[in-house]
């Protein structure tokens, strides 16, 4: 069975499942598109051209007609699990019978980390969605039917991102107003929180926040004059305070019905956009309540297309697992060739590319498919060496982005218990952890934490070759890693893009696919 998914909306993406193994997961933004866009007919026809025939399945994520959750339901819709979250409809595709399967944007949160977490047929989980607008736990018994448990918060990540909103002066006032890079802006803000109670003003506006029934539609900044932090800036003290005490109370709500009513000890798996929050998944990781917590690595919206896909397999074939690799997406085009009069070209040697790291230099880093999800792993990566704070500010100045924000490493992960504490095994950089040298400057926030990729031979012998090499230099098998975009748009996918960026922005050297490049002395 071929099944072709398509997810409407911001990070619209396409992919394919034949016979229970992935074949591809593209997204609308990856080569260089607009960061969360639509769906568009370059990336449609691109998908096309993977497959050799055409598919037995289409199946379209639920989705609303406009913008906002709340909107009037495209297909299968935007919330629930229960009667009514599937359907399944005669179609055709290109004179093609098909069958047309449509299920909510709730479960295909619930059956992306399903269908890609390990063992899990034959066996009960827990499941949490959160995410903008929903933030509910669920029971998935052994033949994966899904059981909704409990509601806990409307507009989970919504909320957690309006906090931001009401300190930025340049977020506008009025409802409707959403920014999606704010909850990972205020991810690495928190850490720069003073210890303290909570203050009688904080809680006011926390409490306000959180007893909304929705943030962004139903309250403009300008209702929250009165607080303390409006238009306070994101750089004041005040706000990072407050922040730090919110995220605090939106993960408290969760966990504590978890704690209470999450008894049996299953396995526990987080999907939606608030799954990207690291703080946050190691925190259930290292609660003891599950078994384990498996978070997939687009568990945001990049991955409901698939989330879809799997439902769809799961409802036709009563399998929901999937045989996948993280790096799904297309591979890297090389569109043209470097100029000879600029650039020094040769074949891709492990240990010379250490040694330009070692000696300061940043490099590009694009090789094979592109990964699945907003995170880079190891295909569309800036590289440099994990040891200066001055090369945090150089690789911050390169994406052109805020100063605070943190430059997570990548290390082998049969090494990682040497200079990091906590989840350290994390192939996806989900879970936050702590680095225990003080050799390793420019990967340690301001807290001490890291957001650490842990790599294998197995899973990418390419970036794992080449920490290798950093290792037998440095002693340290640790590399910074950022990704490979121009601000505001995804991951680059072509030559072109990569020479243009890196000229623009100060990279000292390439590597694509199997050839390294540098400048011209």
């Amino acid at each position: 069975m071929l099944i072709l998914g398509f997810k409407e909306g911001h990070d619209g993406g396409v992919v394919a499942i034949e016979d229970g193994k992935l074949l591809f997961a593209l997204e609308a933004e990856k080569d260089s598109f607009p960061r969360y866009d639509r769906l568009t007919a370059e990336v449609i026809t691109r998908a096309a051209g993977m497959l050799d025939r055409q598919p037995d399945v289409i199946s379209l994520s639920g989705w609303v007609k406009g913008f906002h959750s709340v909107e009037p339901k495209l297909r299968a819709g935007y919330f629930g699990v229960g009667e009514g979250s599937i359907q399944d409809d005669p179609g055709k595709w290109f004179g093609k019978d098909v069958r047309i399967f449509s299920s909510t944007h709730e479960r295909s949160h619930i059956m992306t980390a399903y269908g890609m977490a390990p063992d899990t047929a034959g066996k009960p989980h827990y499941a949490l969605v959160w995410e903008g607008n929903i933030g509910d736990f669920y029971r998935i018994d052994e033949a994966g039917q899904v059981t909704h448990l409990k509601h806990v918060m409307t507009d989970p990540g919504n909320k957690y991102a309006y906090l931001f909103a009401l300190a930025d002066p340049k977020h506008p006032t009025g409802k409707g107003y959403f920014n999606y890079s704010h909850a990972g802006k205020q991810m690495a803000l928190t850490a720069f929180a003073e210890e303290g109670p909570t203050t009688k003003a904080e809680q006011e506006v926390i409490d306000f926040i959180l007893k909304q029934d929705g943030i962004v539609l139903g309250v403009s900044k300008d209702e929250l004059k009165w607080s303390h932090l409006y238009n306070a800036g994101v750089d004041s003290q005040a706000y990072r305070n407050a922040a730090r005490k919110h995220s605090d109370a939106i993960f408290e709500r969760f966990f504590d019905y978890a704690q209470k009513n999450l008894t049996e000890g299953l396995p526990l798996q987080i999907s939606g956009g608030c799954g990207l929050n690291c703080e946050w998944n190691a925190r259930f990781r290292e609660s003891g309540l599950f078994e384990s917590v498996f978070v997939p690595p687009c568990p945001n919206d990049s991955g409901a297309a698939l989330g879809t896909a799997i439902d769809a397999q799961h409802f036709y074939t009563g399998q929901a697992t999937i045989d996948w690799d993280v790096y799904a997406g297309e591979h890297f085009v090389e569109d043209v060739t470097p100029d000879p009069a600029k650039y020094d070209t040769r074949p891709l040697v492990a240990a010379e590319v250490a040694r330009f790291l070692e000696q300061g230099n940043i490099i590009g880093w694009a090789r094979g498919r592109y990964e699945m999800g907003p995170r880079a792993l190891g295909n569309r990566s800036i590289l440099a060496a994990p040891f200066t704070e001055e090369t945090t500010v150089r690789l911050n100045k390169i994406k052109g982005r805020e100063g605070y924000r943190p430059i997570a490493p990548i290390c082998l992960e049969e090494d990682a218990d040497k200079w990091f504490v906590g989840a350290v095994q994390d192939p996806f950089m989900l879970f936050f952890n702590r680095v225990t040298t003080d050799a390793l400057k420019a990967v340690t926030h301001i807290d001490g934490s890291a957001r650490t990729q842990t790599v294998t031979r197995e899973r990418n012998p390419g970036i794992a070759g080449l920490l290798e090499a950093f290792r037998d230099i440095t002693g340290f098998s640790v590399l910074c890693n950022t990704s490979l975009n121009f601000n505001g748009r995804g991951f680059i996918n072509t030559t072109s893009d990569l020479i243009k960026y890196g000229e623009e922005h100060g990279l000292d050297g390439y590597v694509v696919n199997d050839t390294f490049i540098t400048k011209k002395a």
